[in-house]
């Protein structure tokens, strides 16, 4: 199958994967939200089921492939001050300050870089500044802090210090309006990207809150038989790359520079790509043909899985999206980093803004 995938004016090359399912210690327990901080820093939100110390922040940086390295956990289960029952979203300013939301305990968390509690803010309501559910975060060019407050079908705009500036929306399927809305992301012109969970759809917003447009539409795309364990037949795989524009319960959003939208459609295990007018441009489904670091090390000390691996049909369905959760785009690297929801780790692609094939032209 191929690594490379190639769009109108767009290529995007797949890099590496970074993590492994870990219930504790190293790796992921189903990431939920990922926040990108300098130097390829990753903040990883973690909603395990296998048991409560599943709930918790990594701190990873994400590095060249086989250079992961996990530098820190926090805001672990529990009730108190730096603990979180159900963590969900999380976001970085311009200071390295990390803010966690609880979307059980109704708050909003701050830490430094390093995870040391800070302060909190927010209570149960639908009050400016009270909460319903707080999901998906992100700190704008100004420092200020958005977010979305899911329960309350609303965004949410505070100081970085946790005083209520401004809010918009309400309940609804019109423009503007929300259904348990999950991810949130900012441009550099500071218009706001909302993944509208149940209404199928990202909208986009004006620095002040105004409906702009939207984009995807509803849409279910049938399974591709890698989901089932089997090898993908060409005219299937085909299918599942190019249905254009629909989405089903996107969760997540982010912005490249040159205006492209990335999101992360959930339910159809993919991410699909939109130019800033709304058209489809591309789809990523997942390439991870290599393992992890952390995964290999465990393949390693385990020979009986490495054998358990060799009787397999095909290991396609290890390499594919599994409920896509969170996407975030790197203007440094250029590095697009989607957190792989159900396969518990990240998967990583480069968009080549330098890609030539002359021979292509001959």
């Amino acid at each position: 199958m191929p690594l490379t995938t190639i769009a109108v004016g767009r290529v995007y090359d797949f890099s590496h994967v970074v993590g492994r399912n870990a219930a504790s210690g190293t790796g992921f327990a189903y990431p939920h939200c990922i926040a990108l901080a300098k130097g390829g820093i990753i903040y990883a939100t973690n909603r395990g089921t296998e048991n409560n110390f599943s709930m918790r922040v990594n701190k990873v940086k994400v590095g060249a492939p086989g250079e992961e390295e996990l530098l820190g956990e926090f805001a672990k289960w529990g009730s108190g001050d730096g603990r979180s029952t159900w963590p969900f979203g999380v976001a970085v300013n311009s200071q390295g300050n990390v803010y966690v939301s609880d979307d059980w305990q109704h708050h909003i968390s701050v830490f430094d870089g390093e995870g040391k509690f800070l302060s909190k803010f927010g209570n149960a309501g639908s009050g400016d500044g009270e909460f319903n559910r707080p999901a998906g975060m992100v700190c704008d060019k100004d420092d200020n802090l958005l977010v979305v407050d899911s329960g309350n079908n609303r965004i949410q705009k505070f100081t970085k210090d946790g005083k209520f500036l401004s809010k918009c929306g309400n309940a609804g399927s019109g423009d503007g309006e929300f259904n348990q809305p999950w991810g949130i992301t900012v441009d550099d012109k500071g218009h706001i990207y909302v993944a509208d969970w149940k209404n199928h759809r990202v909208q986009k917003l004006s620095p002040d809150g105004k409906f702009l447009m939207q984009f995807g539409r509803y849409g279910v795309v049938p399974p591709a038989t890698f989901l089932q364990g089997q090898v993908t037949p060409p005219e299937v795989f085909e299918k599942k790359v190019t249905e254009a524009g629909l989405l089903n319960h996107p969760t997540d959003a982010a912005v490249d520079p040159e205006g492209d939208v990335y999101v992360t459609d959930w339910a159809n295990h993919r991410v699909c790509i939109f130019d800033p007018e709304g058209s489809h441009v591309a789809t990523l489904i997942g390439e991870a043909q290599v393992l992890s670091k952390w995964g290999q090390m465990s393949i390693d000390a385990n020979p009986d899985m490495k054998k358990a691996r060799r009787r397999v049909k095909s290991l396609e369905p290890e390499w594919r999206f599994a409920f896509p959760t969170a996407v975030e785009f790197d203007p440094e690297t250029y590095r697009i980093i989607v957190a792989d929801g159900q396969r518990q780790r990240l998967q990583i692609y480069v968009k080549d803004r330098n890609y030539s094939d002359p021979q292509a032209n001959l």
